[in-house]
Formats: C-alpha cells, structure tokens, sequence
C-alpha cells in the first residue's frame, strides 16, 4: 500500500510539474503578444508624431518662409502676422530683422497646441461661433452614441468627417485646384452615418461645368492618405477644411444643412481634437458647394 501510495504521489507531482511547464509557456505567450503589441503600438505612435512634425513644417514653410524655406506646396498662402520684431542671425554676427517670425513656444504654448491656436485665430478672425474639445485615444474605436457623449453633440448624426476626392481622370491641363468648378481634388463633408455615393459627386461636378467636361474625363475616387495628407496638412481622422495648405473647394452634403440644431461637429486638425461650428458659419466663411452626395 506504501509502495502504492508513493507511485500515485511522484504521478500527482510529475503530472503537476507539466501543468506548471504548461502554464509558465502560457504566460511567455502572453507577454510575447503583449510586448508585440506594445511595440506595434509605440511605432505608431512614432510614425503620428513624425507625420505631426513633417505637417508642422509643411505649416511653417507656407506661413513663414522669409525665416525658412519657401513654401512650394500647391495652394500655400501666406497670412499677415503681428509679433515683436526679433532679430535672426544671418551669419556674419548681425541680427537681420525678421517681421513675420514669431516665438512659437511662448506664444502658442509648444507643438502639441500649435494647430488648435492656429485655427482658434483662423475661425475667430472670421467670426465664427465654434468649440474645439480633446477627445479620449480609444475615441475612434468607440460607438457613435459614445462619441456624441463625450462631444456633447445633439445626435449621431451631428458627426461628421471631411474626405478628400481626387478626379483620376481630369483633363491633363488640370492639375491643381485653381479651377473650382473643375479642380482636381474636392473635399467632401458628410455625417458618420451616412454613405458617399461617388457617382453623385461625378455628376455634380459634370453639372458645375455645364457639359463642357465629358463625363469620361471624371472618375471621382478618394485620395491617397500620403497625398491627403500632404494636400491638407493634416493627417487621417484629424482632417478640417479649415487652414489647409491647399485651398480645395469644399463640397458640404446638404443632409448637414438640414440638421437641426444647425451645428456640427468635425475633425480638428489633430486626431484627438474636434471641432464644432454652426452651420452658417461653416457655409460663410468656405463658401462650400452644398449637393446631394449620398446613398
């Protein structure tokens, strides 16, 4: 019985010493996925805030190039600034004045606020009534109910996102977005909830040419990211027609125009940043075209 007993025993602990082999090669696993997942994580945020700073130069070039390179995107405007004349070395020991430079860390309180201070001054000098509010990093994976919460926006259909539309097959002679009525790109406003139907931007852009572009010379397709982002100067999910590099006509869907109240909610210039704007004010300072432009 001894003998027995101490046979059942060394079985009981070999048979324990494998679930503990097991249970130690579960928990390697684990950290494994969780260490690739942190790394996925970390690189991308790596490439955000290195897509960030290539925006952020992009937006000085264009705002500032008598203190930098000149800006040679399509569609760079300069704006008039009001600072403190500061003197600039220009290498031979003498400051050379320098009007139009400012001091961005003083004044506008480091990188990760430049664009919201930047569109603040757009949108206030304009006149307009709006709101910007930080949003959680989950935000995009959250439901549009939980996403109208944490705006506080009037229904899920006060959401609303800007998409850039390129026309695959306009003409060789355009290029650019000089032209309105025939650009190369528009930027498309619709709600969350609703489904853009290309077709319908096709023929809208055929109509504002009144025949004269042949409909096989308009393919309405979305942009690249690489090439929206470039165009707008800012990056996927942060996209807003305000303060774009280029200055791409603006489509609105007039089921926007529609809601009621007339104030909507969009992106901000930063992933985790949203705008709101009335309506009214939206249409007075773009002056966007406003069509049916979905399902």
């Amino acid at each position: 019985m001894a003998c027995g007993a101490r046979t059942l025993e060394d079985t009981e602990i070999q048979n324990l010493k494998k679930r503990q082999v097991a249970l130690l090669e579960k928990i390697s696993c684990l950290a494994l996925r969780f260490y690739a997942d942190e790394l996925a994580y970390l690189e991308a945020r790596q490439a955000s805030v290195l897509n960030q700073v290539s925006t952020l130069q992009r937006i000085l070039d264009c705002e500032f190039p008598q203190c930098g390179r000149t800006g040679d995107l399509p569609g760079c405007h300069q704006e008039v600034h009001t600072s403190k004349e500061r003197r600039v070395d220009d290498g031979k020991g003498d400051g050379v004045p320098c009007q139009n430079d400012i001091d961005l860390s003083a004044e506008l309180g480091g990188i990760g606020s430049y664009v919201q201070t930047r569109l603040t001054r757009i949108l206030t000098n304009a006149g307009a009534s709006f709101l910007f509010k930080r949003v959680p990093a989950d935000y995009y994976g959250r439901s549009f109910e939980e996403r109208r919460d944490l705006l506080g926006a009037s229904s899920i259909d006060h959401l609303c996102k800007s998409i850039v539309m390129v026309n695959t097959q306009a003409p060789d002679s355009v290029k650019d977005c000089s032209d309105r009525n025939n650009s190369k790109y528009y930027l498309i406003v619709i709600q969350y909830t609703a489904r853009l139907n290309a077709e319908k931007v096709r023929q809208f852009v055929y109509s504002l040419n009144n025949g004269k572009l042949p409909k096989k010379k308009i393919n309405m397709r979305l942009a690249p990211e690489a090439e929206s982002n470039a165009l707008t100067g800012f990056e996927h999910n942060a996209v807003t027609p305000f303060g774009m590099l280029t200055n791409i006509p603006v489509i609105l869907s007039d089921a926007i125009v529609r809601l009621q109240p007339e104030y909507f909610w969009l992106g901000g210039g930063e992933v985790d940043l949203k705008l709101g704007i009335r309506t009214q004010d939206f249409i007075r300072i773009l002056n966007p075209f406003i069509a049916d432009c979905l399902y």
